[in-house]
């Protein structure tokens, strides 16, 4: 379709991130037009649907049959937001019948599902979007620019840190923390946006030896803490810290430090500290949900990722993010538990 061209869409999933999706789409209305809404019972499929037509100021449709959307030809693309372990039917029907589809994290709750997710979309040749938003901050794409150019120097260093505390009652929602839902705990479902971000500026990590642990201040399935030393494919070394246990919760940072320039990224800035003396800070603070409010963030950055994937269709161009990129952070978290479930070392697996 012509680049600018309004699309229409499918909001699929009316959960805890829905209302951010729906202010980020409120934000477009040049670039999308929000068709209908889905969701599992017609109830909160209803609901979700009158809310969003006050938001926006048009009637929005409400359905609970993925059919629906599959085969209405109105509908460009899907924004899709349930839980992991309810996309593989939903992609099948969505790419089969030629709809493009941009997606929240995680892909799905492993590397080997999310790989045959992606490849549904590919074989199916539909584009497949992933909402990493924290590669849409300013202070993000200014550090991968000067990454580009080569002015900071030999990365030797990658320290990532999500020191994020979530209450009990977060994890007290059914399938929340689960495997069978959900995927895991705080790596899969928290620091999978940090360590997305750091793998699109550092490249791949070749080898993990990490330790995952459930602490005492959650009663959950999963992980709520991960500590893991990491050697990348380019010769860096790294550690990560992850964690949904630490009080009273704070936002999360990556440090590289480059031959020339340590580069701190932390709560949408990003502090340049070069070898010569110089200091620079680039970007402006934002509350990341880092504490006890899941939901204490902006929705800009979403809007930004859903702009991009918007003009990218009608552009018929790669997305921000494609699922296809967004396996390297899978296959880095498999690594991660594989390697603290059997206490050695593990080799990350290719895309």
């Amino acid at each position: 379709m012509p680049a600018g061209s309004t699309t229409k869409i499918a909001l699929i999933g009316t959960g805890m991130v829905a209302r951010t999706h729906l202010m980020a789409i409120a934000d477009l209305p040049d670039l999308i037009k929000l068709k209908t809404v889905v969701s599992r019972t017609q109830e909160s499929a209803d609901r979700f649907a009158q809310e969003a037509a006050e938001m926006l100021g048009y009637e929005v449709g409400a359905e609970t049959d993925i059919g629906a959307v599959a085969s209405d030809p109105e509908i460009d693309w899907a924004l899709l937001i349930t839980p992991p372990n309810a996309r593989m039917d939903i992609v099948e029907a969505l790419a089969s019948a030629g709809k493009s589809i941009l997606m929240e994290k995680p892909v799905e709750r492993n590397h080997e599902n999310a790989r045959t997710l992606v490849e549904i979309c590919e074989r199916n040749t539909v584009s497949l979007g992933i909402v990493f938003q924290h590669r849409a901050r300013e202070a993000s794409k200014a550090l991968a620019e000067l990454i580009e150019a080569g002015s900071l120097g030999k990365l030797v260093i990658a320290e990532v840190i999500v020191p994020w505390w979530r209450e009990q009652s977060y994890y007290d929602e059914p399938g929340r923390g689960t495997y069978e839902r959900d995927g895991g705990g705080v790596l899969i479902s928290q620091a999978i946006h940090t360590l997305d971000l750091m793998l699109s500026l550092t490249g791949p990590v070749k080898r993990v030896q990490a330790m995952a642990h459930t602490t005492d201040v959650h009663q959950m399935e999963a992980e709520d803490y991960v500590t893991a030393a990491l050697r990348f494919r380019n010769g860096a070394a790294g550690s990560l810290i992850a964690s949904t246990a630490s009080f009273p919760g704070d936002a999360e940072s990556i440090t590289l430090h480059f031959t020339n320039c340590v580069a701190l990224l932390k709560a949408g800035e990003l502090h340049l500290t070069w070898r010569d003396g110089r200091k620079e800070q680039i970007g402006a603070s934002a509350t990341t949900g880092g504490g006890a409010d899941p939901m204490a963030f902006t929705h800009d950055w979403h809007r930004d990722v859903i702009a991009d994937f918007a003009e990218a269709f009608s552009e018929d161009r790669p997305p921000m993010v494609t699922g296809r990129e967004a396996l390297e952070v899978h296959a880095l978290i498999d690594a991660v538990l594989a390697s603290s479930n059997s206490g050695a070392a593990v080799v990350v697996s290719g895309a």
